[in-house]
This record gives structure tokens, sequence and C-alpha cells, in this order.
């Protein structure tokens, strides 16, 4: 079995590393942000595909408002912003103020941003939007089914809930099985439809795709950064990534 030996805290850039050579406590620091930042980069190439097909799946298009819960890895909320436009809007909340501000930055660039600290199950936001959005958010609270209640409660009715969490479990690196200790709900992903129909949502859609690969790549890279293990010519799924688009009942 293969062991993570990081992880993302609740979509913030917080990474936990065993550091190598016992490095000073800042330089740690210094050597933890660097992982946070390839490690993202990673993700947001190998597991791009999902997140572009859940937005095509929506019909997703200028003047949305949404929000991007646990935004700190920032591709959603980039993703968002480029698509809603100046004439949309997106709420990035993270419990990390620095990830959070980080990626507002970041996208403000396409669209309206507005950067709010809030852990998920706290969600606030001052309008109902069109889109609330999670992504590897789900396996690190404490309660998932709070989450997405909220989710749901701040978006309006007919309006969309996705969320896009993994089966850490069933990764694969030469046929053996990953795992995630340091996660709370590390195959969150396989109860994600039960979680959603259960926060008063319609699921209209729903699947799972797993990014897979041999020798050199972005699927090694992103396993060797994560893990620590070089999977060398080895075969690599990585975790399935479970998506649920779903709806709020119409008024």
């Amino acid at each position: 079995m293969v062991t993570f030996t990081g992880r993302e805290v609740t979509g913030s850039a917080e990474v936990r590393w065993a550091a190598p050579g016992g490095r000073r406590p800042d330089r740690q620091g210094v050597h933890r942000y660097r992982c946070a930042m390839e490690l993202r980069g990673l993700r947001d190439d190998v597991y791009r595909r999902p997140l572009a097909t859940a937005l095509d799946r929506l019909g997703i298009g200028p003047g949305w408002t949404c929000v991007d819960v646990g935004a700190g890895g920032g591709d959603v909320t980039v993703a968002l912003a480029e698509i809603v436009g100046r004439d949309g809007r997106v709420y990035a909340v993270d419990s990390d103020p620095q990830a959070r501000d980080e990626v507002a930055a970041a996208a403000a660039a396409h669209s309206q941003v507005l950067a709010i600290t809030q852990a998920g199950e706290d969600l606030r936001l001052p309008e109902p939007v069109d889109l609330a959005f999670c992504r590897f958010l789900l396996l690190h609270v404490v309660d998932p089914a709070a989450v997405l209640a909220r989710m749901a409660g701040a978006t309006r009715p007919g309006g969309w809930v996705v969320a896009q969490e993994p089966i850490t479990s069933a990764g694969r690196i030469a046929g053996r099985p990953f795992s995630m200790p340091d996660a709370r709900h590390p195959d969150v992903g396989a109860l994600l439809p039960t979680l959603v129909r259960q926060a008063g949502l319609d699921i209209v859609d729903a699947w799972a795709e797993a990014p897979a690969g041999a020798g050199p790549g972005p699927v090694a890279d992103y396993l060797e950064l994560l893990c620590e293990v070089d999977p060398g010519d080895d075969p690599v799924v990585l975790p399935p990534l479970v998506t649920v688009v779903a709806q709020v009942p119409a008024a």
C-alpha cells in the first residue's frame, strides 16, 4: 500500500511534508509552500478534463454568479471567472486568507471576484448564486453533509451545485492501492451521490474519471510530489474523481 504524506486542507495551500535533511523551521515553511504551488499546478493539469466536462455540462456563461468553496487551489475560481466575465461575479471562499487572496487576485483579471474567509460548514453569502462548486474539499472537512447543505442553501432555486471528490483507495501504483490517512474522509467520493441527495438536491448527472499513465509525464510527476514515490515505468491510476452535478429544486 502506498501512503500519502501530503495533504491539502479545505482547498487551501497547507501541505504537510516529511522534510528531508533536517531543515530548519523557516526553510521547512518555504519547502512546503513550493511543494504546494507545484502540487496545485500538476493537479490542475491531470484533473483538468473532469472540471471542463462539468462546466460544459452546466452550460455556464457570461453573467453567472458563482461560489468556489475551498478556493485555495485556484483552478476552479479562475476557470469560473474566465467564463462568467465582467458581467458575472465569483465568490472565492476559503479558510486560508493567504490562499484565498492569491486566488482572488488571479481571477480578478477576468471577472468581479469577492474573497471571503469562511469554512465550508459556515458558508454564508450576501446573495444567492447560480452555481456553488467544490473540489477536493469534502474529504478534509469535519462534516461533508453540512457543507453540501450550506452550498445548497446558498444557491438560488433552479441553480446548480457541483461537487468533485476522490476515492483515494481506488488509485493504483503497479496494482497496489493508495492510502491517505491524513484525510478525514479519504473515500468520500464513493458516498457523494447519496450525500448530495440528502442535501435536498436533484442529481442531474454523475460520473467518475481517473487520470492514468506509465512512465514520465504529468501523472508520474503528480504522484511523486504528492506521495514522494517515483513510480518509474510502473502503471499508475490516480484516485478517481467523482463528479456530481445537481440542481436545487425550483421554488
